[in-house]
């Protein structure tokens, strides 16, 4: 019995096996044209497209004359080449052909290097009846085994044999295509980088490409071993770019890039394969994605993998899909960082859909957990803000100093050049630390104003911070303590921001380490008052820096420290 034969790029829900090429018998009124197909001839050398004596002509199948193929290149066999070989001829008829493609099948006969396959696959478009391509032999020096196959007339999965000849290939230069599937083809799938489809990295490889404008998102899969991942990419008008991390330690990474299967929703079919080989022996955890890191449009381009090393700052950096929902409205990312229970929050500023920024690793050497997330969009009016998880990866502090109190941190910029002036210029002429704190307690109780309106509205901002407070000379108790922290800390002062309760409602005050002490001060009360008629009534009051417990204690009650 002859054999027709199946291109199998076979659909793949996110996490199930990639299809191989594979067989299925004939049947009936076409078995004719494949009669023989798969006689393996192996001859004397001869160089493409030349009679040399001694060499064997490459023989047409049944199908091929059917069909009026032809094969100008090569013609003989087998093929002498050094690397690559070229495929040409034509298709008389090609009005009845179920795809415009003939499949290339190319296996190597002898043993492959560690990581590669011995086989690769092409999909030659067949254009005004022609076709040509010039082929890269994979696994360097050897004998390759070559099977063209013309597509079947109905379906288009199946393709019937046209010849087979073996090229021989002198160079050990190890060099591979890109494997585009018939589906890539039809989607229009092409990679711009990596053009070679093995490439040597020591880290991570970027992949960038374009494809049909009405594809939206990719699913890129790595592979090593008995090792995988995978993570879903959008497409942006028809571009795509990303950096791939070679996770699974040194070694060659199967990569593959794969294209949404055009009926059923949620399923990947074979795209483009290439194979990186990771020259340095450490593996790396994955960065983990919610859905919503997709739906939002992130594209992290800083950290690629979890388990980086870093000292005291660590940076955060990437992009925002402009059509993505919400992207013109999202103006900051939320980071949060936790070290054995101890947790701190950061935002990343966002302009022109992209964010880079450093955070800041305050709680000493050892491993962090940091978590990436978006914020809520909404246009109600209150005093907390919601956001939700995008990414989560970790990282290695080797700092050799816990500066939890004198970091800059959310809403506290005292690495900002706008601080640091006004901070030299309050504590100058100051002789020691408790003056120092003195000076700066009653420039911010005496030049703030408590602001009414957005006490009664809730009206918080993401834009609340220290800098803000410093320009506007307003705000609420929060405002009061960023402006006064971020001035101690620019003079040196180790100083933590206190939330809890006062006069029954919550409220934040300030300590800072003075003498070896944690010293007490609440500006905001030191600053004024509300009146029975619900009006900031402006009075400096000196009691509120280091008051007695006798007088904090009454009105005062501490519940914990916000980093």
């Amino acid at each position: 019995m002859s054999w027709k034969w199946f291109s199998a790029g076979c659909a793949l829900l996110t996490a199930c096996l990639l299809g191989v090429a594979a067989y299925q018998e004939k049947e009936a009124w076409d078995r004719t044209w494949s009669r023989g197909s798969e006689k393996l001839v192996f001859s004397k050398q001869a160089n493409p497209g030349l009679e040399v004596q001694g060499g064997e002509k490459i023989r047409l199948e049944d199908y091929a004359q059917k069909l009026n193929a032809k094969l100008d290149q090569p013609q003989w066999e087998p093929v002498q080449a050094e690397s690559v070989f070229t495929v040409s001829g034509s298709i008389g008829k090609t009005e009845n052909l179920a795809v415009p493609y003939l499949w290339v099948h190319i296996e190597y006969q002898g043993k492959p290097k560690p990581g590669l396959p011995k086989t690769h696959d092409e999909y030659i478009p067949v254009e005004n009846g022609r076709f040509r391509k010039n082929l890269r032999l994979f696994q360097g020096k050897g004998d390759y085994r070559v099977y063209l196959r013309l597509p079947d007339r109905e379906e288009k999965e199946y393709f019937y044999l046209m010849a087979a000849f073996t090229v021989r290939n002198a160079s050990d230069t190890l060099a591979r295509d890109v494997a585009y599937s018939m589906q890539a083809r039809e989607a229009g799938l092409k990679l711009s980088s990596p053009l070679s489809g093995y490439v040597r990295s020591d880290e991570d490889v970027r992949i960038r490409g374009e494809v049909k404008k009405s594809v939206k998102k990719l699913l890129v899969q790595l592979k090593k071993g008995n090792h995988s991942w995978e993570r879903v990419i959008r497409v942006t008008d028809g571009k795509f770019e990303e950096r791939i991390p070679l996770l699974f330690g040194q070694g060659v990474h199967q990569l593959k890039v794969l294209v949404p299967d055009r009926e059923k929703w949620g399923l990947f079919r074979e795209g483009a394969t290439l194979y990186v080989d990771h020259t340095k022996n450490i593996e790396r955890e994955p960065v983990a994605y919610t859905e919503l890191y997709a739906q939002r449009g992130i594209q992290l381009e800083t950290p690629v993998a979890s388990g980086d090393t870093a000292g005291l700052s660590y940076r955060i950096a990437g992009r925002i899909d402009a059509t993505a929902p919400y992207a013109k409205e999202t103006t900051h990312l939320i980071v949060k960082t936790k070290k054995e229970g101890e947790e701190a929050t950061y935002f990343l500023p966002v302009n022109d859909f992209r964010f880079d920024d450093r955070i800041w690793l305050r709680f000493g050497p050892g491993k962090y957990e940091v978590n990436l997330y978006v914020p809520e969009i909404t246009t109600e009016k209150r005093d907390y803000f919601r956001f939700f998880k995008v990414a989560r990866f970790e990282v290695n502090s080797s700092a050799k100093q816990d500066l939890r109190y004198l970091l800059p941190s959310r809403g506290i910029e005292s690495d900002s050049a706008e601080i640091q002036n006004r901070s030299r210029q309050l504590v100058n002429g100051a002789s020691t630390p408790r003056e120092k704190a003195k000076a700066i307690y009653d420039y911010v109780a005496k030049n703030m104003m408590y602001d009414m309106e957005k006490y009664r509205k809730n009206e918080f901002q993401w834009s609340d911070s220290a800098i803000k407070s410093l320009r506007t000379k307003k705000g609420i108790c929060q405002d009061y303590v960023f402006l006064t922290i971020a001035l101690l800390r620019a003079a040196g002062l180790p100083a933590r921001f206190v939330e809890g309760k006062a006069g029954g409602q919550r409220h934040a005050w300030v300590e800072v380490r003075v003498n070896g002490r944690w010293l007490v001060m609440d500006p905001t009360w030191g600053s004024g008052y509300i009146t029975k008629e619900g009006t900031f009534q402006k009075r400096y009051d000196s009691r509120y820096f280091d008051p007695p417990s006798s007088l904090l204690d009454k009105t005062h009650r501490r519940t914990g420290i916000v980093y």
